[in-house]
């Protein structure tokens, strides 16, 4: 599933290239992929407006139209947008299509079917369930060493199942989770409350450098708009994974082979050594 990371990098491709376009006609194939529209409702709140910014809120991507209406959208495991000529050909799962004034068309396909949107009104979009709910942004004044320190102490909860927890810390996914506990030096399974106050301020320090500095390596190269997927990003980056997907390879602090660890159904990779509780 994207983090925040590639979600940023669609965000940033996706203002890039359709900010300032109209939408000539929307059109929902899927019904699912919205559930609180219907095709003609969707339609019609989409239709005649103009893309005036595209935003994001933790995993979130917010594509802000002019009449005073956002489209949330949650890319889930599969999502992609993809920006077509009119003699393209839609991808193979899409499921809805925004066709502009220009005739380009920004179409949304998701194999896995778990891709969500939502329309609601741009004045009220912090008042959606799913944006209410999200902790702060991890760059944020809100996201602090303090904030981190209570939250631990409250959940009392295996730290890798609270740092995926997007109402704890947004935008943690299980790879950069799995990253900052190493810089942290920190074991995946020790629970919330036994974190010391310095170790704790050590992980706040980790989660905020690996989400900034994979960011930060997503800007380098431009993003062909034919395909807005941050995917290719996640998957040219493995080569900067400290302990991600690198099971039995040698820790590059102690030499210790890489362990993998699974919890709640997902794939952690630590290193025992330097990680411990």
């Amino acid at each position: 599933m994207p983090e925040l990371p590639e979600v940023d990098l669609v965000t940033r491709t996706l203002d890039r290239f359709i900010a300032g376009r109209t939408i000539a006609d929307a059109v929902l194939i899927r019904q699912r992929l919205a559930p609180d529209s219907s095709p003609a409702k969707f339609r019609g709140s989409l239709k005649n407006a103009t893309v005036t910014s595209v935003t994001r809120r933790g995993k979130h991507i917010l594509i802000e139209l002019d009449n005073g209406k956002t489209l949330i959208v949650h890319l889930r495991m599969s999502g992609r947008f993809s920006l077509l000529d009119a003699d393209d050909t839609d991808p193979k799962f899409t499921h809805a299509v925004l066709y502009f004034s220009d005739n380009t068309r920004l179409t949304f396909d998701d194999q896995r079917h778990f891709g969500l949107m939502k329309i609601v009104k741009t004045k009220d979009v912090h008042l959606a369930k799913e944006i209410a709910k999200l902790a702060p942004e991890p760059f944020a004044d809100e996201f602090t060493a303090d904030y981190l320190i209570v939250e631990l102490k409250r959940a009392n909860r295996v730290l890798k199942e609270f740092l995926l927890d997007q109402t704890k810390v947004t935008g943690l996914g299980n790879i950069y989770a799995a990253e900052a506990m190493f810089a942290a030096g920190i074991h995946p399974a020790i629970r919330t409350n036994n974190l010391s106050k310095p170790r704790t301020i050590r992980l706040f320090e980790q989660i905020v450098d690996v989400l900034r500095n994979q960011i930060e390596l997503s800007k380098i190269g431009e993003p062909d708009p034919k395909v807005i997927d941050g995917r290719y990003f996640a998957d040219n980056a493995t080569r900067q994974w400290l302990v991600y997907d690198r099971e039995g390879q040698p820790c590059i602090n102690c030499n210790s082979p890489i362990v993998r660890l699974k919890q709640s159904g997902r794939s952690t990779y630590f290193c025992k050594i330097c990680q411990r509780r």
